[in-house]
């Protein structure tokens, strides 16, 4: 069987603190010696760069591109597949070799990462986000129209539910039409015209009822949780990770503590909004003004959580931000207090321990997959990060650039 060697490399294996000298060899896609004095079939001369595992964004809508409703309501039904193609293309490119996306994919688009027809990073997929009646996920507009960011069609569901029984049916149905994780708001959020971020949404009991029928299946849960007491609902519930975090206060960090609970703070998604209305976007003015209100508070959240040693998993809200742009996130996540070699283990090994895929991949070690990222530079340099992604390799092959 051939083998490929990395060589003239600096590791960062995503369990260390610094990037150390070292060779990787791969076979048939999977990382079997790592070390030195090693030889190889091919030879892959690195030139000095840094070897990384392949990174990880935890939260992106790879269906849309921006959130500018009128345009949205101008585009035809079928271009948000084309467009997902594009930016699943583009997140592959800035070294995203896995995703989690938190509602628009189906099952028809992972098949077609899954099956080569396109080009683009592993997924799983979440299809839709359960909200109830008049919640973060609620398309009801002022006007009295319907504007779902998502629309309804037989690979995905309608996701408003009121009570445990419901929840009970639509958890099984997001299931039977592909989802590996299930996404639910327990909050109000920015986007959503007539919903509060400070306001909890779903009670205890239908949260614990979606927690058992996903556990059940062998799915974990993902909550978007803006608000205080809908961040603590669902960590008591057993939802495995908190989506922005933007209102957390010290009980609610502690309980994320003692539960070992992820969260994925998405940063850069405020400032998303707020830009893409300076630039023109037709978003509403209510949702520009949450936006705004909420971004000192998200950083000063997040930083306490940081201190006190909340388990951080990289993710974005792509989609709201431009897809591509991905690790501007790691920049912000710096910034709130993380270290450097943190903020990789974030958008690396934790990050795939949020996801439950850790045995596969998220570190370089003998018997995961080689999905590997070669960066020119200093890798804790989270300036121009992006346009110092030199290669991307899935499997062991060259997808992205090259060396």
């Amino acid at each position: 069987m051939a083998r490929t060697l990395f060589t003239n490399a600096k590791i960062f294996d995503g369990t260390s603190t610094a990037a150390a000298e070292g060779q990787v060899v791969v076979e048939d896609g999977r990382i079997t010696e790592v070390g030195s004095g090693l030889d190889g079939d091919t030879v892959i001369d690195l030139r000095g760069r840094t070897l990384l595992p392949g990174l990880f964004d935890c939260h992106t809508h790879v269906m849309v591109s921006h959130v500018n409703m009128f345009a949205l309501l101008q585009t035809p039904f079928s271009m948000a597949f084309y467009e997902a193609e594009r930016n699943l293309r583009s997140t592959l490119a800035a070294g995203i070799t896995s995703v989690r996306d938190a509602g628009g994919a189906d099952l028809g688009v992972k098949t077609a990462v899954d099956t080569g027809m396109i080009a683009g990073p592993r997924m799983q997929i979440s299809l839709s986000m359960l909200s109830q009646t008049g919640g973060h996920g609620d398309d009801w507009m002022p006007s009295g129209a319907h504007l779902p960011l998502f629309a309804v069609h037989p690979g995905r569901p309608a996701t408003i539910v009121d009570g445990p029984e419901e929840m009970r049916r639509k958890v099984r149905e997001l299931i039977r039409m592909g989802a590996d994780v299930i996404k639910v708001a327990t909050s109000g959020g920015v986007l959503s015209p007539r919903d509060d971020p400070r306001h909890a949404h779903f009670t205890p009991e239908e949260l614990a009822v979606l927690v058992e029928t996903a556990a059940g299946l062998g799915r974990f849960v993902m909550a978007h949780a803006q608000a205080t007491d809908g961040i603590k609902n669902a960590i008591r519930a057993g939802i495995r990770s908190i989506e922005h975090g933007i209102f957390l206060d010290d009980e609610a960090i502690d309980l994320m503590l003692g539960n070992g609970t992820f969260l994925v703070p998405t940063l850069v998604a405020p400032n998303g909004v707020i830009k893409a209305a300076e630039a023109g976007a037709a978003i509403p003015e209510a949702s520009v003004r949450k936006a705004r209100e909420v971004v000192e508070i998200h950083r000063d959240a997040f930083a306490r959580a940081v201190a006190a040693g909340v388990k951080v998993a990289m993710g974005t809200d792509s989609g709201v931000t431009p897809h591509g742009e991905n690790l501007d996130e790691l920049a912000l996540m710096a910034t709130g207090g993380m270290k450097p070699w943190e903020v990789l283990q974030a958008t690396t090994r934790v990050a795939a321990e949020c996801l439950g895929v850790e045995a596969d991949r998220g570190t370089i070690a003998e018997g995961k997959r080689a999905d590997l990222v070669v960066l020119s530079g200093d890798p804790f340099d989270f300036v121009g990060f992006r346009d110092r992604v030199a290669a991307v390799y899935l499997d062991g092959k060259l997808v992205v650039g090259g060396v």
